[in-house]
């Protein structure tokens, strides 16, 4: 019998990448200094004008993409090749917050974990792959332009009773929480540079559980993902109904 069925009366934990299980800010950061380092200010300040051009269009960080327009008038510089590698081969691993994969592992006696991303088909794959989450959650890995726009496929592969989305973006929490109301609990982490943006957002709905790292979801009670708790933040994403300490 396909896990997937072996599983439909259980739960799914599907977690995100970044700045959920690794920490994309400092790779971001990582990739500027690179950037400044081979081709100066002016040349850093012109990738990541790309870069947010392509997002704006595509709506998802594109790096590789980024690169590709990036190249015009620069095929002769010496360090140009040596980006995609930077790229390719970053060690991700490095970047993994304390305690991610033993969370992983804590979500597997629970239930059934799997990624649910957003980005492009080379390199945010390559970077689940490289960082040790794909082995993690043993390939069950869904990438999408839009994941929450992806719910019926999301249900066909690991049909459940019930869901957990853990995300570092409340404004997508919600977006799923509407579509499948109190089948899915929603957890808001608190880390990297969107969740610190979204602390004066008023989120609705908003999110079931808060915690401040990832490694808190080893810490919770089964019973807090079985349903939506009792009470829930009213004011903003940064009050929390419940919380790991």
């Amino acid at each position: 019998m396909p896990p997937a069925a072996r599983n439909a009366q259980g739960i799914v934990f599907l977690l995100d990448v970044d700045n959920t299980l690794l920490d994309n800010d400092r790779f971001a950061d990582d990739l500027d200094t690179r950037l400044e380092q081979d081709f100066g200010r002016a040349g850093r300040d012109h990738y990541w004008a790309i870069y947010a051009r392509l997002r704006e269009q595509l709506g998802y960080a594109d790096y590789l993409g980024s690169l590709e327009i990036f190249r015009a008038g620069l095929d002769d510089h010496p360090a140009l090749l040596e980006m995609s590698a930077f790229l390719l081969e970053y060690p991700f691993a490095q970047r993994l917050y304390p305690r991610a994969l033993e969370a992983i592992a804590h979500l597997a006696t629970l239930g059934t974990p799997a990624i649910l991303s957003d980005g492009d088909v080379v390199f945010q794959p390559r970077k689940v792959q490289r960082s040790g989450i794909w082995d993690a959650v043993s390939g069950r890995v869904s990438i999408y332009i839009h994941k929450q726009g992806a719910l019926d496929a999301v249900q066909r592969h690991y049909p459940a009773a019930h869901y957990v989305m853990v995300d570092d973006k409340p404004q997508i929490l919600a977006a799923m929480k509407q579509v499948l109301g109190p089948r899915l609990t929603t957890v808001f982490v608190r880390q990297g540079h969107y969740a610190r943006a979204a602390v004066e957002t008023v989120i609705d709905p908003a999110p079931d559980l808060c915690i401040e790292r990832i490694d808190q979801l080893i810490d919770l009670a089964p019973s807090s993902f079985s349903s939506a708790p009792p009470q829930r933040a009213k004011k903003n994403a940064a009050a929390p109904t419940q919380e790991s300490t």
